[in-house]
Order: C-alpha cells, then structure tokens, then sequence
C-alpha cells in the first residue's frame, strides 16, 4: 500500500508534538485533556508583579511539554512569582519556527531567549553573530556537572558558549511488538539489550511483508523535520557516517551508506516515501499500519496516542518498544539530541541579566528537577545547586528502560557549518532514490549540495 493513498486516513489523527524533540516522578503529563472527573490540580501560584527591571520573552521549540502553554505556565509563574521578571511566551513549530526567528532576527526584534539545540543556537545564530555569550555563567563546579560532550556540543569553536543545556535524549527506533510477534519476528530483537543486528532488521522486515503485506517500515522524505530518523538507520546498517570526526565535511557519500540505501530501496516492506514528514510517519505507527517507525524518542513512547490505550500502546492497544537502530555488530551510535537556553544579543543589559536568571533558575537550581521533567528527557548534568539529578526519574519505569540506549550516543554532528543546507539536500536526495534515480548518483549530488553549503 502506497503512503500517499492511506495519507487520507490521517486528517483526524494526532499531530505529533516533537519531532526531534520529547516525566517520572510523578508520571508525565499527556498532551490530551485532563479527565473531567480527575482531582483537581492544585492552585497555580500567584505571579509577583514585573519588577522595574521589566519582562523577558521566550520562543520555545516544541521540546516535549515545553511545547504545552499550560505546563509551561506553571514554570514560568512560579519564576515570576520568585523574581518579579514576567515572561511573555511564544510557542513555535519545526515546520515554520526557523523562518519566524530568522524573520525577528532580520526585523531587529528577536526574542530574549529561545529554547533549542546546538544546530541552531551555536552553529547557526550563535555563528552568525546573534548570540549571547554564556560562559560567564558556567563555574567550575557547572563544568564538573555538565557532560563533557554535551558542554562541548554547545560550545563554538573560538569557545564562545551560546547554549546552556538542560536535557538529552538519543533517538531511536519504534517497534509494533505485537506484530513482530505475530510475524514471528520477535526473534530478531535483543529486547535486554534493545539492539540488532543489520542482517536480523532485514530478517525481521522479510517476515513482517510476508505475513501483513504492503508497506511496514517507511523512509519518509517530504522534508525535514524527523530526519534524524532516516539519517540514522541509513549511517548505521553498514557503518557509514554523515561528517567526519571535525565536522568540517559531510560524508554521506561513503559508500557504505549508498550500500544501505540500494538495499533498503530494494527491500519489499520498505518504502521511500515523499509524501511523508517524520510526523506522518509516527501518526501511521500509532494506528498500526506501520509495524515500525524510524522517527522516534521517549517522548513518543511516553505520550504515544490520543486514544487514551495507555503509554508504550498504539491505538489499537499493541505494544510499542523502544529499540536502537540496527548495525552490523548490534551495536549501534544513535543521533541524539540536546537542548537548552540561549540568548540573542538585543543590546538591552537588563533584558540579557533578567535572561540569564531565568536561565540559572531552570538550569541550575532546585528548579532544574521540574524543568527536566516538563521536557520528559535526561538531565545534561549530574547536579544542579546540589541537587541530585541522577535520580529524577527514578520512579519511572518507561524512561528507566529507555536509558538502556543512552550509551549508543554517537557523535553530536549537527553542528558541522552548513547545517540547514545539508538537511535540505538529504531529503531531496531520498526523494530522489525513492523516485527511480541511480543511487550512488544521488547519493554524490545530494553530498556535493551538502558540502558547497559548509564551504559557504
């Protein structure tokens, strides 16, 4: 069955809040409304009036319920209430969200903070100049908390710090367990270890076609938005990568990655599909037409539906595990990601000062916990104000499975100059293989595209 005919059967279905993007103790809040009959939440705190010191704005990607109004809210006043800043929040989406902020940028009224990752704080606005500096905030005992790698990843190369992370995530592979099961290909999943093989997937993928026919696993290339997913699946079954090590140029081109891309190509079960976003790929996982989906992360396993079958569920009631993409060895490096704060430098002391409180209240204090939570990922750092942060989801039994991936953490490329033009020419290259083209033809143009945008 071809994607773009059973699209139709999409219009009433979920739109996905992160696609890139993602708690615990207590349990995660869900995107759907709260039951009429539930206890009543507790009353909000009574925000403080703004201080003479005035109010920031914040823009904020959809990175898990920091994406929702009325969790956010509950941040954001118990700030205010504490410090007298106020805090105007605007809520953007990954199909337009760069465009509003280049837009603001141009227009000389970018916001105070923005939330994101290092692809675009860092090696975007912070590169082109329109960043604030945050080093200045980070002592030797931040230094100590925060990851090495993921303090690094939010670190330009001159050692200007334009990031200051709060959570992390690897992304990963979503799985129909009930249909591998009745498929009999259960037997290809390492589900102690959350891994397989490269040989096993396309095992599993043969008995899957066999048994529900049509299309099971689809690599989806309308635009950007998810590519993480195909990149991954495409960089790990022959041990191919997408930059080198300096991240100075794109290496996509390498022939193990054509290798994987001719052989998912020639697979029946899999589709290249350039009707497809990442979301719309997750939207046909979850009513189970699918029986994997390639753009996944926690977020998705902890709020899969609106159908309220319960997390970890399709809406049909089947079970959905998380596991890593597959390798040759089993042992795959996952895309992750990081996101955090930064500031554009508007050239108003106060505004920046005020920004950076709020920054030190959710990123390094007792409040770090609840920030954490609201984005549903891991905390980039060990403590914060010495608060223990090893544990904030320790009572939480989804995301303690979901740490087993954590390891897999490859390299964090997306930094690499160039960036946005490399996204572009990745699925363009997809739509291209999918469409009949020569691979390694496709693969050598889409490549070039990439690095003439990192040389310019």
């Amino acid at each position: 069955m071809k994607m773009k005919r059973i699209l139709a059967m999409l219009m009433a279905a979920l739109m996905v809040a992160t696609m890139a993007a993602c708690g615990g103790t207590p349990a995660p809040s869900s995107p759907a409304p709260a039951d009429p009959g539930s206890t009543p939440a507790p009353a909000e705190p009574t925000p403080a009036a703004p201080t003479d010191d005035g109010s920031i704005t914040l823009w904020t990607y959809p990175i898990g319920d920091w994406g929702t109004e009325a969790e956010v809210k509950k941040l954001t006043d118990a700030f205010t209430a504490e410090t007298g800043i106020a805090v105007q929040v605007e809520y953007l989406a990954y199909a337009d969200g760069d465009d509003k902020v280049n837009a603001a940028i141009t227009g000389g009224n970018a916001p105070d903070l923005i939330m994101e990752g290092p692809e675009r704080l860092v090696a975007n606005w912070g590169a082109n100049g329109h960043m604030v500096d945050l080093k200045d905030m980070l002592d030797d005992t931040d230094k100590k908390e925060i990851y090495e790698s993921v303090l690094g990843s939010c670190t330009a190369p001159d050692g200007a710090v334009y990031e200051y992370p709060v959570v992390m995530t690897a992304h990963c592979m979503g799985v129909n367990l009930d249909a591998f099961k009745e498929a009999g290909a259960d037997q290809y999943l390492n589900l102690e270890t959350r891994t397989w093989t490269t040989d096993d997937f396309f095992k599993a993928v043969e008995a899957l076609n066999a048994k529900f026919g049509g299309t099971v696993g689809a690599v989806f290339c309308k635009g950007q938005g998810g590519d993480q997913g195909t990149r991954v699946l495409v960089n790990n079954l022959y041990g191919g990568t997408f930059t080198n090590a300096e991240h100075t140029q794109y290496t996509w081109d390498d022939p193990k990655n054509i290798q994987a891309l001719q052989k998912l190509k020639d697979t029946a079960g899999i589709e290249f599909d350039a009707s497809l976003e990442g979301g719309d790929e997750i939207k046909l996982f979850y009513q189970g037409i699918l029986k994997m989906a390639f753009c996944w992360n926690i977020a998705q396993q902890l709020n899969p539906n609106n159908a309220n079958t319960g997390e970890g569920l399709t809406q049909n009631g089947e079970q959905i595990v998380c596991m890593s993409f597959p390798s040759q060895d089993g042992t795959a490096k996952l895309n992750g990601g990081i996101w955090g704060f930064g500031i554009f430098d508007n050239g108003d002391a106060t505004r920046i000062e005020n920004a950076k409180k709020f920054i030190k209240y959710m990123a390094d204090s007792a409040h770090t916990v609840e920030a954490v939570k609201t984005a549903r990922y891991f905390p980039v750092r060990t403590a914060a104000e010495g608060t223990d942060l090893s544990g904030v989801w320790a009572d939480n039994q989804t995301m303690n499975e979901y740490q087993v991936l954590m390891p897999f953490l490859g390299d964090y490329y997306q930094v690499t100059k160039g960036w946005a033009g490399a996204r572009t020419a990745w699925w363009n290259m997809l739509q291209k293989v999918g469409s009949g083209e020569d691979v390694a033809a496709a693969v050598a143009a889409g490549a070039a595209e990439a690095n003439a945008a990192a040389a310019g």
